[in-house]
């Protein structure tokens, strides 16, 4: 486990030091090259992840064949489709990264042993579903009927390592508009004299 991670299981302040020492030996760190699936849709979703560096995109496809963006997540972030790891069900979504990336993992079966052995961890996974929830709730309020002009203007000052460390395309089908829509909003906002 990396120092990455131990600083952010001591930043909880839940674990104790013997207790992230113990812990480490379930999380197995996975090197994936950009392009790579953590997570395939359709597939049982057998792990639970933190991203060291690196950083990872999910998507569902639609019946056109195009990607449907959800979330990004960025170093010091949990991954996984919860839901889906929680009951042992096919992933509705995948998980791939958009740059390399290392990722520590757990499989279930160990997530489910540790819960059991260091019931603190209990208190970190619940911090973490609300901090999805909470980002789920972010992203219907600001990205939901609003105009691709205050859409952009919204990544751009909450979320600007999006607009920094994704795709083009990617950032598009995030705030659910089109390419081209989005270079003209990037346009209006950064020429000369925009309002």
């Amino acid at each position: 486990m990396t120092d990455v991670f131990k600083n952010y299981l001591f930043s909880t302040g839940e674990l104790s030091a013997e207790e992230i020492n113990f812990s480490a030996q379930f999380f197995k760190p996975i090197r994936l090259k950009k392009g790579d699936f953590f997570i395939r849709e359709g597939e049982i979703c057998r792990h639970i992840g933190f991203i060291t560096s690196g950083a990872i995109k999910a998507y569902a496809v639609n019946k056109e064949g195009e990607e449907n963006i959800t979330c990004f997540k960025f170093e010091n972030e949990f991954v996984t489709s919860f839901q889906e790891f929680v009951a042992q069900e096919k992933s509705r979504r995948s998980i791939r990264t958009i740059e390399d990336s290392i990722i520590y993992a757990i499989s279930y079966v160990d997530y489910q042993h540790l819960l059991g052995q260091v019931t603190a961890w209990n208190t970190v996974i619940k911090s973490v579903i609300e901090q999805e929830y909470n980002q789920k709730e972010s992203y219907l309020l600001n990205y939901n009927n609003k105009s691709t002009v205050d859409k952009y203007r919204h990544i751009l000052a909450s979320e600007p390592m999006l607009v920094q460390r994704g795709a083009t395309q990617d950032l598009a089908s995030y705030l659910g508009i089109t390419q081209r829509s989005l270079t003209r909003a990037k346009g209006q906002i950064h020429r000369p004299n925009a309002l």
